[in-house]
């Protein structure tokens, strides 16, 4: 099918969201101009609104239009409990658990040296000074359980060694509800490891 420049221009856009191909983006874009217009206007508003109006919270990094989010500035969480996740979206997978009241602290990844990502990029030095400060108790790590989440909690627990704050690791293993036939190796191999008595 021949595109007009401008179509093209608009599948070549779309292109830049996370999983979306060729087709998927060329078929976005067709449903937008055959049959959501107003959708579509409305979502190019929100759009550049959020382009230049959201930016990082001050103290932990996430994703808010204010200069600290509303998380940080909450009154009613535990500032003494700092859980460093990877992403704002690991912000939403906890809290969406429900029982964690403490604050947050986002890396933007992990550590990835062939990619050119160090402790820097993922503004490590800026957790270490606030754990510093002496507010922090207790970290919890929870970095994805992959080769480069491990080493990512690995720098930062070596980093605290001698704070005297307590660190710990969020648990992997076998899932509520899961079966132990269906799970891989390593997931069952961190599980037996992370044991703990009963009783």
């Amino acid at each position: 099918m021949f595109l007009s420049p401008l179509v093209t221009e608009l599948v070549d856009a779309l292109r830049v969201l996370p999983g979306v191909g060729p087709k998927s983006a060329q078929r976005m874009a067709l449903h937008l101009l055959e049959r959501q217009r107003a959708g579509g206007l409305r979502l190019a508003e929100v759009l550049t609104r959020a382009m230049e109006q959201v930016r990082e919270c001050r103290e932990c990094q996430s994703l808010t239009e204010q200069d600290v989010c509303h998380l940080c500035s909450s009154s009613s969480r535990d500032r003494s409990i700092l859980c460093v996740v990877e992403t704002p979206v690991d912000v939403l997978a906890v809290e969406s658990a429900g029982s964690f009241r403490g604050l947050y602290f986002v890396l933007k990844g992990h550590l990835s040296p062939l990619d050119g990502i160090g402790p820097r990029e993922l503004g490590i030095p800026k957790l270490l000074e606030r754990v510093r400060q002496g507010e922090v108790r207790e970290l919890i790590l929870a970095t994805n359980p992959t080769v480069e989440g491990e080493a990512t909690a690995h720098y930062i627990r070596e980093a605290l060694r001698d704070t005297g704050i307590v660190v710990s690791r969020i648990a992997h293993g076998v899932p509520m509800g899961g079966e132990l036939e269906f799970v891989d190796g390593n997931t069952l191999a961190h599980a037996l490891a992370g044991r703990k008595a009963l009783g």
